[in-house]
């Protein structure tokens, strides 16, 4: 969307971090080459999926956009000769579905822009880059003390969100960082609200939270500015990568990470939980805590982007906790991403999957035991601690802060029921979504179990003892009726059960 265009009205906006599952269905040969019949489902409803159709060719088009990755994909290779044969078609149509499953399943590559497109094109067609650059020019018109140096093209994993190098022409060897973003399907505030929200957000100035000087808010879009960090995120400093290469290049495959110090760990955990106690008791939900997301500033942690919980836009990890019915108010979702990014500094990686109950070897025992209180199976089923527990917890509790006084965000109590009544529809949706799953799940297990190897005997065995049942109470009901008819009225000795008489009829023979 525009920064101007009013959305439509009714439309629900699109969540990109819903997974995109693929499976071909069929190929189909034409003159000179095979064509791929893909049918692509968002989600776990079945009413929600389409077909594209993709040669080859298209599936060579995405592995170079991808190879930036630094991972080998398991892509088929060329044939030139004897490439429209029955049985090669049959074997690159599995090798070509073990490449879409290799790609919907890496947690990076999954939500990419690529990956997006080949499979969703109706939804992933717009050049957002253009979009975001017509957006800028227009502010830039309106307050020409700004200037762009260069587009900072895909260092962030956001699809609907660009940005841009720049400078205040009053102060010219600084540098400052543009972001232009869409509101995203969590965006519950109204218009009003939104902008007094980023007007509070704007001046604050507080030592754990990265400085926001300028926002401006439409109805579909916000533009933003804030100073630019050389040294780059969290992230970029335990993979000791680049602050402006491109996010697949920089996490999918890093070469050099490595986690941090214990004492490193400890203050920076530390900082990072007051943070977030400062945003909860301001009533502000955010949700978007990640490595990328904090910003190391002289030994200081700051958070970046906590306008994105009012911006509606969707967290990063929300296929991770959609899947864990506990974390079901935004406070629990800042704890369990607090847990995946404590797991990145100790070990240098985020976490493969959650729940996690065995830990690589660490000599920090009080870090796996507070990764163990957020991250485990125990954890995930029967609750998780809060912000101000981990807190007291013996691995931050010791550690000095360099305020004294306590920090506070002071919120107009108009402004905070309308925070209220945005976070509680924020839940809403998630808890709508995660039953969503568990009943998708219950019935997948049911359906496995049906059609289990085991389930199919004991299905048989039951049918062989039903067909004996019903054979054998058959042939009592025509013994007794022989019975009655030959004796004219006169009794008749009783049948044994035993022994039932042979029926005059052929016998049903069992399933």
């Amino acid at each position: 969307m525009s920064f101007l265009e009013k959305p439509t009205p009714g439309r629900l906006l699109l969540d990109d971090t819903v997974p995109l599952t693929a499976v071909i269905e069929a190929s189909q040969n034409l003159q000179s080459h095979t064509e791929y019949i893909i049918r692509v489902q968002r989600g776990v409803s079945s009413d929600n999926n389409w077909q594209v159709i993709r040669r080859y060719s298209d599936f060579d088009v995405l592995n170079n956009s991808l190879m930036v990755c630094g991972i080998s994909l398991p892509l088929p290779p060329k044939k030139l000769i004897g490439n429209m044969d029955r049985e090669f078609i049959a074997e690159r149509q599995r090798g070509l579905q073990a490449y879409l499953d290799s790609i919907t399943q890496h947690p990076l590559l999954c939500s990419s822009l690529p990956v997006k497109k080949f499979l969703d094109p109706n939804n992933y067609s717009a050049n957002y880059t253009e979009i975001a650059l017509q957006q800028v020019s227009m502010f830039f018109r309106s307050d020409p003390t700004w200037e762009v140096l260069e587009p900072l093209r895909d260092i962030g994993w956001r699809i609907r969100k660009k940005y841009f190098l720049i400078k205040n022409k009053e102060q010219p060897k600084e540098r400052y960082l543009l972001s232009w973003v869409d509101l995203g399907p969590d965006k519950f505030l109204s218009d009003k609200d939104l902008q007094s929200t980023m007007k509070l957000l704007t001046g604050l100035s507080t030592p754990y939270l990265y400085p926001l000087l300028f926002s401006s808010t439409s109805e579909s879009s916000a533009l933003l500015i804030r100073p630019f960090s050389e040294k780059g995120s969290l992230r970029d400093h335990i993979c000791k990568a680049k602050p402006r290469e491109t996010y697949l290049k920089k996490y999918c495959n890093p070469k050099k990470s490595q986690g941090l110090e214990l004492p490193h760990i400890k203050l920076y955990g530390r900082q990072i939980l007051e943070a977030l106690k400062l945003l909860h008791d301001g009533g502000m939900f955010f949700g978007h805590l990640h490595a990328s997301n904090v910003i190391v500033d002289d030994g200081v942690c700051r958070l970046m982007d906590v306008e994105n919980g009012m911006l509606g836009v969707p967290s990063a990890l929300r296929p991770s906790f959609t899947q864990l019915r506990k974390i079901n108010t935004t406070e629990s979702i800042d704890v369990f991403c607090f847990g995946h990014l404590l797991y990145e500094m100790t070990y240098g990686r985020p976490p493969d999957n959650v729940p996690i109950d065995q830990y690589p070897t660490v000599p920090y025992t009080a870090v796996v035991s507070v990764l163990q209180s957020i991250l485990s199976v125990e954890a995930c089923k029967s609750g998780m601690p809060t912000v101000s527990q981990l807190i007291q917890t013996p691995l931050f509790n010791d550690i000095q802060l360099q305020h004294s006084e306590k920090l506070q965000i002071k919120v107009p109590s108009r402004l905070r029921e309308a925070l209220k009544m945005a976070k509680q529809s924020v839940e809403k949706r998630l808890h709508e979504e995660q039953r969503l799953l568990h009943q998708h799940r219950r019935l997948t297990r049911a359906q496995s179990h049906h059609g289990s190897e085991e389930e199919r005997k004991r299905r048989k065995i039951l049918a062989r003892k039903k067909s004996r049942q019903s054979a054998y109470e058959n042939e009592e009901d025509i013994s007794v009726r022989n019975n009655n008819n030959s004796g004219s009225g006169a009794s008749s000795p009783p049948t044994c059960p035993s022994s039932p008489t042979p029926p005059s009829t052929t016998e049903h023979a069992p399933f």
